[in-house]
């Protein structure tokens, strides 16, 4: 280890920054796909076991951690964040609220760096603290990912986790006694895969079974299995009620995860959905008295084709979401005893500029929301055979809706917006009135009142019109000088909604403008746009977010080298595509967790179903659009690129770190730059978001705002070049 420090030492003697020339051992391997050769220079790197990566790597993120440290305000966002967490007092987040009114949630105090459960019968009840996960092993950082109460609400479900690793451990407590049942339940992922559903009697519950949990296996996530498990039971002796190794003859695919729905308790059905990566799924239907008695006689209920999405069962009535000749979606109907999908009865028709996200059931009727451009909510009532358009308590950029079931009438509507924090409304059908009841605080942020949010749109290469969300001051001079840091993702259909981001206002606060580019590939119009940057047109994400920055140029917002573009998981194909393409119109490049060698995510065992996303190598038609994609392979030697910033979690079970890895390494030896190259990784970290402590989430987001400034030439972060001996 003295090595290592005395070469990172020896890069920063006389300046604050010196070129990084401790590269990476490269051992290249050669392949042919389809009578294309492929190089790749940095094979070797994929092994993470092997003592000379796993001290590059470090030495790596120890050289960053150095250059971090010497800009000015690296740590300005992580105390600022936790000073506007102090002002709100506390947080509240994933409510879980039962059929006879008891409210389950976390909380998490300004001064606590995880958050607790807690528990109360009833709106106006008494709060009692029901766990804290610092009590679940002695010396370990675990975080409660999920919660999930019993129909009664006389049980809870609590699952845990540590250093971003996302599988879970799960444990049963009684909610009055607040005993904590000795078996512990592992090897599942209920935060990202199936969650916990609850019987009926609440006797125990369906979670999703990992034989293999080390994320380096090529066996990871593969032949996963759906469980029962009875409360009191041995967790090791398995109840396999779903699963390719139960259930031969419905041929689910070794990377297909077989997960049973239950929405509601009194449901007649359970449904068993092939989970992957897209939203359409191969869905199954069983009698629940059948499953619970030990039978196999699953049916197929519908096949992707038929572009089902958001089932809800009421009774024989099937609900659902369709995308069959609408990509806006309509909401449909049919029913068990004469299924007819693709000619069900339509109750909402697809409507033209928005997209229908969401619906629940209640007693009174189906309240559905719609989004224009994935940042202008609507919320609507179907009721008695009409859609009925309900008024807002301000205008809002998402919407999220919370009911207790179909037989309830209880409804509450969440709004947010850029720079609107999000707010919890109960609505009253009878006289038509929104009351707030917020379980949290909401804290003034006078700071932010001269903010300003802009919804535009810019012209990509094809002249398709890309929504572009825009947040900064009013009082901004548009001179071309602003530092920009633009934000994107582009895959699965997913849609970058407005959330109060503090973090984006306090940059906009500092003269910077946070731009949000809803590239192709997401979900903000719809599936059409989705499959717009899908396999071989991925290309169309990172060419919009070329046409994004090409926008605020225009506009004289900023200027070229003015721009930092930031992108995370699938969104790094749209980021480091984008720095590949155009290294001349960036001045600094983020990517967190990202995918940036596609060719290699189907192979390593990890990113096998994302094959339904990207393609497949195996495929002639589909290697040709991986291979485009590939970030790492379209680095050229001799090419000046931005600043660039690699930030990855050691534990993270989607996206291999090697990915970050080898792209850095490639990038430092081809790189004609003098700016910076830094790999950052998280030790105690995984795929990054919720899966971490909340000042573990700051500091990184520290770091990559800091980054951002110094290289946009914000003088409050640029450091003295002179530095002490």
């Amino acid at each position: 280890m003295r090595s290592i420090i005395f070469i990172i030492t020896v890069l920063f003697v006389g300046n604050f920054y010196s070129q990084n020339t401790n590269l990476a051992p490269s051992v290249p391997v050669t392949e042919k796909y389809f009578g294309t050769q492929i190089v790749d220079e940095y094979r070797n790197l994929e092994d993470l076991e092997d003592p000379a990566v796993s001290n590059w790597m470090k030495s790596q993120t120890g050289y960053a951690d150095l250059v971090l440290d010497k800009i000015p305000n690296r740590k300005y966002y992580l105390e600022t964040r936790l000073k506007l967490d102090e002002r709100q007092g506390y947080s509240v987040s994933d409510l879980k609220i039962t059929g006879n009114d008891k409210y389950f949630y976390l909380k998490r105090n300004a001064e606590e760096k995880t958050s607790r459960l807690y528990f109360k019968s009833g709106l106006d009840g008494r709060e009692e603290l029901l766990y804290d996960p610092s009590d679940f092993k002695t010396g370990n950082n675990f975080i409660i990912n999920v919660i999930s109460p019993s129909w009664n609400g006389e049980r809870v479900a609590i699952s845990l986790t540590e250093k971003g690793k996302e599988l879970s451990e799960i444990i049963i407590m009684d909610v009055k006694t607040k005993y904590i049942h000795p078996e512990i339940i592992t090897n599942t992922n209920p935060a990202n895969i199936g969650g916990i559903k609850w019987l009926e009697d609440n006797s125990g519950f369906f979670y999703v079974y990992y034989p293999v949990i080390e994320n380096n296996s090529n066996q990871f996530g593969k032949n996963t299995q759906a469980i029962l498990y009875k409360i009191g039971e041995d967790p090791k002796k398995l109840n396999d009620v779903f699963s390719n190794i139960n259930n031969p003859d419905l041929k689910i695919g070794k990377e297909e995860l077989p997960v049973i729905s239950a929405v509601y308790s009194d449901e007649k059905y359970y449904l068993g959905m092939l989970v992957g990566a897209e939203n359409f799924r191969k869905t199954f239907i069983i009698d629940k008295k059948d499953l619970l008695n030990g039978k196999k006689n699953w049916k197929i209920l519908f096949d992707k084709d038929v572009k089902v999405y958001f089932v809800r069962l009421s009774g024989d009535d099937i609900y659902f979401l369709s995308g069959y000749d609408s990509p806006n979606f309509k909401l449909c109907k049919t029913n068990v005893n004469s299924l007819n999908f693709k000619k069900a009865e339509i109750l909402i028709p697809e409507k033209k500029d928005e997209v229908i996200t969401q619906y629940v059931l209640t007693k009174d009727g189906i309240y559905f929301t719609t989004s224009k451009n994935g940042v202008e909510a609507k919320l609507y009532l179907y009721k008695d055979g009409k859609e009925i358009p309900i008024l807002l308590p301000y205008v809002s950029g998402n919407i999220n809706l919370q009911s207790k079931g179909r037989n309830f009438s209880d409804i509450w509507v969440s709004c947010s917006g850029w720079a609107n924090e999000e707010q919890r409304f109960r609505y009253n059908l009878a006289n038509n009135t929104f009351k707030l009841e917020n379980l949290a605080p909401v804290a003034e942020y006078p700071e932010f009142k001269d903010i300003a949010i802009e919804e535009v749109v810019a012209k990509s290469h094809d002249g398709i019109e890309v929504p572009l969300s825009l947040i900064y001051n009013k009082n901004l001079k548009r001179d071309g000088k602003a530092p920009v840091l633009m934000d994107s993702y582009g895959a699965y259909g997913v849609s970058k909604n407005p959330f109060f981001a503090k973090s984006f206002l306090l940059w906009a606060n500092q003269g910077g403008v946070i731009a949000v580019a809803h590239v192709r590939g997401g979900g903000e119009k719809g599936e059409e746009w989705h499959l717009g940057a899908y396999k071989e047109t991925k290309a169309n994400s990172w060419k919009d977010l070329i046409a994004c920055a090409q926008y605020l140029i225009d506009k004289k917002f900023t200027s070229a080298k003015k721009i930092a573009i930031l992108g995370g998981s699938a969104g790094g194909i749209t980021t480091g595509r984008a720095m590949t393409e155009r290294p001349d119109l960036f001045g600094a490049v983020i990517i967190e967790a990202g995918v940036l060698n596609a060719l290699r995510s189907e192979k390593n065992g990890i990113g096998g179903t994302d094959v339904s996303e990207y393609g497949s190598v195996n495929n002639p038609k589909e290697f040709r659009g991986i291979l485009e994609m590939d970030a790492y392979q379209h680095i050229k030697k001799g090419v000046k690129y931005p600043a660039t910033l690699i930030c990855t979690g050691i534990n993270d079970p989607r996206i291999a770190p090697w990915q970050s890895t080898k792209f850095v390494a490639k990038l430092l030896a081809d790189n004609k730059s003098n700016k910076p190259v830094l790999l950052k990784i998280d030790y105690e970290g995984g795929h990054g978001g919720g899966a971490i402590p909340i000042k573990q989430r700051y500091s990184n987001l520290s770091d990559i705002f800091a980054f951002a400034f110094w290289q946009l030439g914000h003088p409050d972060y640029q450091p003295n070049k002179e530095i002490k001996k």
